[in-house]
């Protein structure tokens, strides 16, 4: 199984494509002036308590108040509120938290007002970002996580990845990380530090308390609202929970985007350097690799399942619906029962990858086709379970009901992801009224003619619909072979499955734009 990773450098911030054996599994957007991303860690003013919710509203900036609930406060909330008076009042304390005497950890069945006061500063760490007209979730529980290890200050546990089941290796983990972790910090093992040897463990480690330290003297000089810790870029988080030794190849089209990651590699992984290629193609990077239009098949309302037979899915404020459907695929089998399983084992894979790839969260509800036999319900249900074991986010399957359903929670940290299927034409812009797409090829060659013979373009790149890309190139005496003929100048032509049917775009030498009369 191969991985390959695209990123591709929008000036609105980065597009992130994860493929799996060529196919689109992963879809990640980055702004570059997104803030409150999961993992930062800001120093918030407590601005209410709400003792009927058991919870605190927390001032980060957002336009809304932040949520944070009396169980995120975390067992070791009033060493970290020390902790905080003691560096914010400038106190002569080590950053590394040796010496620090522990707070007594707070009581599980306490009130928010028993820890928090009106107008408290206090260091709080993003769980879930603003999603919808509700800002961000928050969590006092300080984790900061690296390739092999999560660091958890004003914690002396170490505990390992439930993942790992080898009760010999879960000891050999734990013996080497206790040996080597520092005081008052808890660690977290997580599963890809299977195998791994000391050295590296404790170079993750180290690379972790660094960044604390350098936190915590931001947090000397910090105001309110500021941010204290910022997790890394998606691109960067990607990387650092999902390099592994199945990737096969990086691909980058921004030159900054590429050092940075290369930079970033080269820290968690030298030997994964070789696999970074920077892509200098005419064609998009997308359009190369085809996700494209794999995102465009991918995010409909519809979507098809391998071997036949589609899902339909909805949204709602509650919770997601998928229905399966036979489609074509009723006379594939010998009865009615082997084609419903058929079709519900192609559509369990699929909707895994659904999930994934829009990153739905909370309640998912799915209606496979009616099962008669208790063991062909089983076999969708364990079908799914291993589908689902790939997913970074924390799930729960449930097994199918007497009715056909099977309930699905997934965490949700993030928007949902949601791609726009249905294109606005861009000569109507929605008008349903256009000029007559078969002259298009027409204008298109008088601005070829225009632009060849009366301002004297040396070189021109026409970025097309796949439609017309195809009609200019056709045949050994295509159209673009007797513009060479008319013109003695060759026409690059770029395809392009963004642009509408009627759209185009005409680029000189230099990679200008040249504006159309």
């Amino acid at each position: 199984m191969s991985n390959e990773l695209i990123i591709n450098s929008t000036p609105q911030g980065s597009r992130i494509a994860l493929l799996r054996d060529k196919r689109l599994v992963e879809y990640h957007q980055e702004s570059d002036d997104h803030q409150f991303n999961v993992g930062d860690i800001y120093l918030g003013t407590v601005k209410k308590i709400v003792q009927g919710l058991n919870a605190a509203f927390i001032d980060v900036g957002y336009e809304k108040d932040a949520f944070l609930h009396y169980l995120d406060l975390g067992p070791q909330v009033q060493s970290l509120n020390k902790f905080t008076r003691l560096v914010l009042t400038n106190k002569n304390i080590s950053h590394k938290l040796a010496g620090f005497k522990p707070e007594k950890d707070i009581d599980k069945l306490g009130k928010i007002s028993q820890v928090l006061v009106k107008g408290q500063k206090i260091l709080v760490q993003v769980v879930k970002e603003p999603i919808s007209t509700k800002g961000p979730r928050l969590s006092c529980e300080l984790s900061l996580a690296g390739r092999y290890l999560v660091l958890v200050p004003f914690s002396n546990t170490v505990n390992v990845s439930k993942k790992i089941d080898s009760s010999d290796e879960r000891k050999r983990l734990v013996r080497l990380v206790s040996s080597i972790k520092s005081e008052n910090f808890g660690v977290i093992i997580r599963t890809v530090a299977q195998g791994k040897d000391v050295a590296e463990l404790d170079k993750d480690l180290r690379n972790l308390v660094s960044i604390w330290e350098e936190g915590m003297k931001n947090l000397k000089t910090a105001q309110s609202k500021d941010k204290i810790i910022g997790e890394m870029s998606r691109t960067n988080s990607i990387l650092r929970d999902v390099l592994n030794e199945s990737f096969d190849a990086i691909h980058i089209d921004d030159k900054k985007t590429f050092a940075d990651v290369r930079a970033y590699v080269n820290k968690i992984a030298p030997d994964k350097e070789k696999i970074l290629r920077q892509y200098t193609g005419k064609v998009k990077i997308f359009e190369h690799f085809h996700v494209e239009k794999q995102l465009k098949m991918s995010f409909g309302r519809s979507v098809s399942v391998a071997g036949g037979g589609y899902l339909i899915i909805e949204h709602t404020e509650a919770l997601h619906v998928i229905d399966v459907n036979s489609g074509n695929k009723s006379n594939a089998e010998e009865d009615q029962e082997s084609t419903a399983l058929r079709v519900n084992m192609d559509a369990a894979s699929e909707i895994a990858r659904q999930l994934r790839l829009r990153d739905m969260g909370g309640i998912i509800v799915i209606d496979f086709i009616d099962l008669k036999k208790q063991d062909n319900r089983k076999k969708v249900y364990e079908r799914m379970k291993q589908e689902m074991s790939t997913d970074r986010s924390k799930y729960t399957v449930l097994p199918l009901s007497k009715f056909g359903l099977m309930q699905i929670t997934r965490q949700r940290v993030r928007p949902e992801m949601n791609i726009a299927t249905r294109e606005v034409c861009p000569t109507c812009n929605g008008t349903g009224k256009i000029t007559a797409s078969v002259i298009v090829a027409d204008q298109i060659e008088k601005n070829i003619e225009h632009i060849f013979g009366k301002q004297n373009e040396k070189k021109l790149t026409i970025s097309l619909h796949p439609y017309l890309f195809a009609y200019f190139t056709k045949g050994i005496y295509s159209k673009r072979v007797q513009w060479f003929m008319k013109y003695y100048k060759w026409v690059h032509l770029i395809e392009d499955s963004s642009l509408g049917l009627t759209d185009f775009h005409f680029v000189n030498s230099t990679g200008e734009e040249i504006e159309l009369v």
